[in-house]
């Protein structure tokens, strides 16, 4: 660039003549900035517990993360958390009552070696993970078959209708492995084949999927690292590499944030958020799809009164829901209607739970209890997304005690109270739950009080007269067959059926604390990767 200017130093024209010099360095220095953050590692402070990095035996929070960075799914769950959106599949068709679903796959897709994505590779991943029988291995449950006709076309059947499979697809544990890369390595898909699968320390060193990263290493209990995939297929990733460092707890990851150690922590629980006062960290509450519940057994060996409709009625009028929001999170939480995540189909419109001390001791005076009775609970002794589970069942104490119902509190390790509610049972426990995948349909499995469900087990409901409730049964069959446009009206009816059952009394949903430093963009929680990492980039 050339400067003109006279003799006589003019300082106005001079600066007017050098601004667009000025800002060309600043765009240029901007730009140098930027693409330096490119380069450097994020870091994430998290809790890894991670039991595999084998897509097919893996399950744990940490691995939803990873495998929906590394294993792309052939459908993905949009930001809004609702929208199904295409991805490894660029259209799919469902038959009419929802048993044959085909998907066409994107002809751009490539795995990290640069080979494409084909059908086979769909075919073998999923019947792989329903062979091994790993954790998740029931997504493909009623699976019967998965054709190939053509490179680009999987056509899958089942034996039941399943309007919510396409969620089911949606989970990362559903996504596609490089077939011929991982057979060398000792994957096997077969059935017969699984018991002599070796290939679970390969994937601990190695990946083999088509997402925006690549593992780039992992040491149990340190540390976790991803690299960008330089073949990736669709939108690069913004951030060359990325490490989730081993922070074990809430204090711990508050402490290496505010240092700046870290530039996002994960688990940061409500009451520790607000002790963060650095002026570079950014604290966001938002809406979670995980919830606390209690759970009452009318079959359990020590009731010490029948837990009829009316005694369940008043237990669950006598807990002030809003109060326990503000006592075990300070206040940083929703609350729940029923046994499915607010936001999942059917929820919309469902009655708040009532706070009624009076109509809970009317409900008790009824059964003849008017001077109430002694109730024990056993519950796991844990900590669940922020919540302590002692101060929780506190609360609940302090409640019933208003309505002469006089709580034993027995807290317990968590394979003392698994062993507990699954062999003789407890009166009155507490637990906690968080999705699998988009879809209401596995908390009717659930929590409904169905035939083969787990709290009908647990509740002893299969041994009590009218616990069973067939309406339930009923509808989640139409539900399961009917399309979209109908099936939330179903499921909507389905909740307020285990509204009515009061087995099932949700208590607290938490908010998920995203917090992070004012360098990083597009932070965000998702139901199914928890945080997508390919959203993420350094701001400008």
């Amino acid at each position: 660039m050339t400067v003109a200017f006279d003799k006589t130093p003019n300082r106005k024209r001079v600066g007017r003549a050098l601004l667009p010099l000025a800002i060309a360095l600043a765009m240029l220095g901007s730009t140098s900035l930027a693409s330096a953050q490119a380069q450097k590692p994020l870091i994430i402070a998290r809790n890894l517990a991670v039991n595999s990095l084998d897509p097919a035996r893996t399950t744990c929070d940490t691995c939803n993360i990873y495998l929906y960075a590394v294993y792309e799914t052939l459908v993905r769950l949009g930001d809004d958390n609702k929208t199904i959106t295409p991805a490894l599949a660029e259209k799919w068709e469902v038959n009419d009552n929802n048993t044959q679903f085909t998907f066409h796959m994107n002809p751009k897709a490539v795995f990290s070696d640069g080979s494409p994505v084909e059908a086979k590779d769909v075919k073998w991943s999923w019947e792989r993970l329903a062979n091994l029988q790993g954790g998740m291995a029931w997504l493909f449950e009623t699976v019967t078959s998965i054709e190939t006709p053509d490179a680009r076309t999987v056509v899958v059947k089942l034996s039941a209708p399943d309007s919510e499979f396409l969620g089911k697809v949606i989970a990362p544990y559903s996504g596609v492995v490089n077939s011929d890369v991982a057979s060398t390595q000792g994957a096997k898909a077969s059935k017969d084949g699984a018991a002599s699968d070796s290939a679970e320390p390969w994937f601990l060193t190695n990946s083999a999927g088509s997402g925006p990263y690549v593992l780039g290493g992992y040491s149990p209990n340190d540390e976790l690292r991803f690299k960008r995939n330089e073949k990736y297929w669709d939108k690069p990733a913004a951030i060359a590499e990325i490490v989730i460092k081993q922070t074990k707890d809430s204090v711990a990851q508050a402490q290496a944030l505010e240092s700046g150690a870290v530039d996002i922590a994960m688990q940061i629980a409500p009451d520790t958020a607000r002790t963060i006062k650095a002026p570079d960290v950014v604290l966001e509450s938002v809406p979670s799809f995980n919830f606390l519940y209690m759970a009452l057994s009318p079959g359990a060996k020590a009731n010490t009164v029948p837990l009829t409709l009316k005694v369940r009625q008043a237990i669950a009028y006598a807990i002030d829901y809003k109060g326990i929001i503000d006592f075990t999170i300070g206040g940083a939480g929703k609350v729940v209607p029923v046994a499915i995540p607010n936001g999942f189909p059917g929820t919309d419109g469902l009655p708040q739970p009532e706070y009624n001390v009076e109509k809970a001791k009317q409900l008790l005076k009824e059964e003849g209890l008017e001077n109430g009775f002694d109730i024990e609970s056993v519950f796991p002794n844990e900590n669940y997304y922020g919540v302590d589970m002692s101060t929780l069942m506190q609360f609940v104490q302090q409640n019933l005690a208003k309505v002469n119902i006089r709580l034993q509190l027995k807290p317990a390790t968590f394979p003392v109270w698994l062993d507990t509610v699954k062999g003789d049972h407890t009166p009155l426990t507490a637990s906690f739950y968080g999705p699998d995948y988009f879809g209401t349909d596995q908390y009717v499995k659930t929590f409904g009080m169905i035939p083969g469900t787990r709290w009908l087990a647990r509740s002893g409901g299969d041994k009590i007269e009218g616990v069973l409730n067939n309406k339930e049964k009923e509808l989640l069959d139409k539900a399961v067959a009917a399309p979209i446009n109908e099936r939330d009206e179903l499921y909507h009816q389905i909740a307020l059926e285990m509204i009515k059952d009061r087995i099932i009394v949700p208590l607290v949903g938490p908010d998920t604390v995203l917090a992070y430093s004012k360098n990083i963009s597009g932070m965000k929680y998702s139901v199914t990767s928890i945080l997508p990492l390919q959203d993420l980039s350094f701001a400008q």
